[in-house]
């Protein structure tokens, strides 16, 4: 049963930015390795449904950073997730989505950052990029303090020199009703390469550390921190009706961790654990088989087509993995893991338990939220519910699937997606589980299931 509580205050901060590619990831990393580098201990956060962005924060802080998506998961469990991965941290530093007032569509804020921070009374810093500009930079700011009801408090500039902040600092200020909290030049040597699904991931950059540590030294030294953590501590309690998660029972799960598979929400796992899951990691690129004695499997999303000459010559992997989902073992695919149990990417053999093959492309396939209404019962739920997705991938497949049928939020159109059964749920569209518990609440059941069956078949072959 929900009931109204009201959390324990926590220090929290929002680094946005006028837009994608103004820099707000990498001042963001800089800012959270400072802080750690006082001795404070600092929780992360991105806005939105990005798994790149997190991978980095948690290189720079040594924890899992999460995600905080209020169209995936709704308002009181984003509440409840920000104050509970919150409590016992000095600040929480949340990092935006794309541009401080870009949500779904062009029509209004909702799901932005500005959004968010609204509704968690959050106080925000926008990352401005100065370069190219003098005086206009004020009318920018200006801009988006006066554009709609907000929460920016702050203001740091990225890529002007030491000579010149002053007198930007003193034309911002004159100006408009906010403070300039510094700077950050312009750093070749700390730059982060990219590809088409943004950042290249946080654990393929071998200087990574010798990056973030050269741009907290230049945080610390020309971003006024102290004025970051007066901002964090000036904010109200959270106000949520708490969803309740009770241990369900048992299973062992396990779940594709390695170079290609790599996309997870954190919070996902956690609610897993919750319900009573023993998350048992495994790589499809250097494992020769599953782990042993697993009740349930799960395949994230990630980077496979970058793999696919190593997954295809692992066959005993797929061989193992094959086997067990012939024998009806809970799985859950998604994304990166849906296209490696199809039968091929582009030329590559992969699991083939599914008849789909997928060939790479060079522009989006299908990007951005969704609604999925299942239609028929399946793994996870009965026909006619529902949760919220993402989708972002390049790759394409001769058949999505038709379990579900997948709704665009941006422009209602609809399309058929997912490969469903009572033990199977594997498709493109990424799934936060604090969406609809119900779903994870199913899978822990079925996985739980499955363990008492193995376990009834042993006995009796004994």
């Amino acid at each position: 049963m929900n009931r109204i509580i009201k959390s324990n205050n926590f220090n929290r901060i929002m680094i946005a930015g006028t837009g994608s590619g103004c820099g707000k990831t990498t001042i963001t990393c800089a800012i959270l390795k400072a802080l750690a580098n006082r001795g404070l201990k600092v929780a992360s956060f991105k806005c939105g449904p990005d798994y790149i962005d997190p991978m980095f924060h948690t290189k720079v802080t040594g924890i899992n950073s999460s995600n905080l998506d209020m169209f995936l998961c709704g308002e009181d469990a984003v509440k409840q997730l920000f104050s509970e991965n919150s409590q016992g941290n000095d600040i929480s530093v949340v990092e935006g989505v794309m541009g401080f007032y870009d949500g779904i569509g062009f029509k209004n804020t909702e799901f932005s950052s500005n959004d968010f921070s609204n509704k968690t009374n959050t106080p925000v810093i926008l990352v401005v990029n100065a370069k190219g500009m003098a005086l206009s930079i004020v009318a920018l700011i200006k801009g988006y303090l006066n554009f709609s009801k907000n929460t920016i408090k702050g203001i740091i500039l990225n890529g002007i020199s030491e000579g010149m902040y002053p007198m930007y600092k003193e034309i911002i200020e004159k100006n408009n009703d906010v403070k300039v909290l510094g700077f950050m030049p312009n750093i070749p040597e700390a730059t982060i390469g990219s590809r088409h699904l943004g950042l290249v991931t946080a654990n393929e950059i071998d200087d990574l550390r010798k990056k973030i540590d050269f741009l907290a030294a230049n945080a610390s030294k020309y971003i006024d921190l102290d004025g970051i953590i007066k901002l964090s501590n000036e904010v109200p309690e959270l106000y949520y009706k708490e969803i309740q998660v009770e241990k369900i029972g048992h299973a062992r799960i396990a779940l594709a961790r390695d170079r290609a598979f790599c996309f997870y929400y954190e919070d996902n796992l956690r609610l897993l654990r919750k319900l009573g899951a023993e998350i048992i990691e495994f790589s499809p690129l250097n494992d020769k088989s599953l782990p042993e004695d697993i009740d349930g499997i799960i395949l994230g999303g990630g980077y496979p087509e970058l793999y696919v000459d190593e997954l295809s010559k692992n066959t005993t992997m797929l061989e193992s993995i094959r086997n067990a989902i012939e024998r009806a073992i809970p799985t859950y695919a998604e994304c990166g893991g849906f296209i490696y149990l199809g039968t091929a990417i582009e030329d590559r053999r992969m699991v083939n338990v599914i008849n789909t093959k997928t060939i790479l492309t060079n522009r989006l396939q299908n990007f951005g939220y969704i609604k999925l209404i299942a239609e028929e019962d399946n793994l996870f739920c009965k026909k006619g519910e529902s949760i919220n997705a993402h989708e972002f991938h390049y790759a394409k497949s001769e058949d999505d699937g038709d379990a579900f049928t997948a709704i665009k939020k941006s422009s209602g159109r609809l399309r058929k997606s997912i490969f469903a059964n009572e033990s199977l749920y594997a498709g493109y569209p990424h799934l936060h589980l604090w969406g609809n518990i119900n779903f994870a609440k199913a899978f822990i059941k079925k996985c739980i299931e499955y363990r008492g069956i193995k376990e009834m078949t042993s006995y009796k072959e004994d």
